[in-house]
């Protein structure tokens, strides 16, 4: 009973922390003038917790996992919602597909950039002769 008792309270921990962080996240989003949503601020807050090592990775790790591995079905309530602007979506569908596609390359580009500045071309040294 004991092992299975600290899994719950291990769950519990986890799932305490990211709502409080949540609920803080929602706060600070209703002080700022920005129309930054309240889950996003969260998120920030949490990683600046775990990042400053305040928090600790243990303690948040089982509710993210459940929440990676369910993930799937926590979409599906988003993609239903969604189908209430089906003709917003459809009246603007080529400008969605466009600015996708472009913000899609321009990351790419991005990313193959600072990866080419940051690793640059290296020299391999090897102990073998030319032939």
């Amino acid at each position: 009973m004991l092992p299975f008792l600290r899994l719950c309270w291990q769950y519990l921990r986890a799932f305490i922390l990211i709502y409080i962080c949540l609920l803080i996240g929602n706060g600070i989003s209703a002080i700022i003038p920005l129309d930054i949503p309240g889950s996003i601020i969260g998120m920030l807050v949490l990683f600046a917790l775990l990042s400053s090592q305040i928090l600790p990775p243990a303690w948040v790790k089982p509710g993210c996992h459940l929440f990676i591995r369910h993930m799937a079905l926590l979409f599906v309530p988003i993609s239903v919602g969604i189908m209430n602007y089906y003709q917003q979506i459809l009246t603007l569908f080529g400008p969605l597909v466009v600015s996708c596609l472009v913000s899609s390359l321009v990351t790419m580009l991005i990313v193959g950039f600072s990866s080419h500045y940051v690793h640059g071309v290296k020299k391999i040294k090897s102990n073998k002769e030319p032939l």
